[in-house]
């Protein structure tokens, strides 16, 4: 065993969990689920069968991640954020099989501030931003910042997550240098030859 397992922590038989891994208190990673190398799963999270984690995820406490759920490496799940799998949950009519749950996908490098809601189905794009307590509801796009019921754009973010001013053709972080170019409502990095 090459992870880091905390006494009270479950992790079911089946469950493949990568090198340098964190799994802390209270936590449960159940069969059949694939979380990669150098992660974190911080107090009382859940992984449920059959999702996949990549790697250098940091998944801090209380949060669940339900079958249908893909988080691509380096993603951020800040406290109590919550993900939703079933689009019309109904306790007399439960939906419980895999053909039931709706895919979301998480991209690489995206964060999801403390207490977000994930409403099932969306995609959100690479180096996004989700600020806390937003309810996403539809697609996001890469380098996104999203706030508010149901979330909306409110700004571009730049992969080390300082806000980004877009008044000019070619964006500047002030924070780290890297360039991007702002291409009908699409924030596109710019190569680095």
């Amino acid at each position: 065993m090459t992870y880091f397992k905390h006494e009270s922590a479950i992790i079911d038989e089946g469950a493949s969990v990568g090198d340098g891994t964190k799994v802390w208190h209270f936590s449960h990673v159940s069969s059949n689920s694939i979380i990669g190398e150098s992660c974190s799963l911080g107090q009382n999270v859940f992984v449920a069968n059959n999702v996949e984690i990549g790697k250098g995820v940091k998944i801090q406490n209380n949060v669940s991640i339900y079958e249908g759920v893909v988080l691509e490496d380096y993603v951020f799940c800040g406290p109590s954020m919550v993900f939703t799998n079933v689009r019309t949950p109904r306790s007399a009519f439960p939906r419980n099989t895999s053909n039931d749950y709706h895919i979301t996908t998480v991209k690489k490098g995206a964060s999801i501030g403390a207490n977000a809601t994930v409403v099932c189905g969306v995609t959100i794009g690479e180096w996004a931003f989700i600020a806390a307590g937003a309810v996403v509801t539809k697609d996001v796009p890469s380098y996104s910042l999203q706030a508010g019921v149901p979330a909306r754009r409110i700004g571009w973010v730049c992969e080390c997550g300082h806000s980004l001013t877009t008044h000019e053709d070619t964006i500047v972080c002030p924070e780290c240098q890297r360039s991007y170019q702002l291409i009908v409502d699409k924030l596109i990095k710019v190569t680095e030859e």
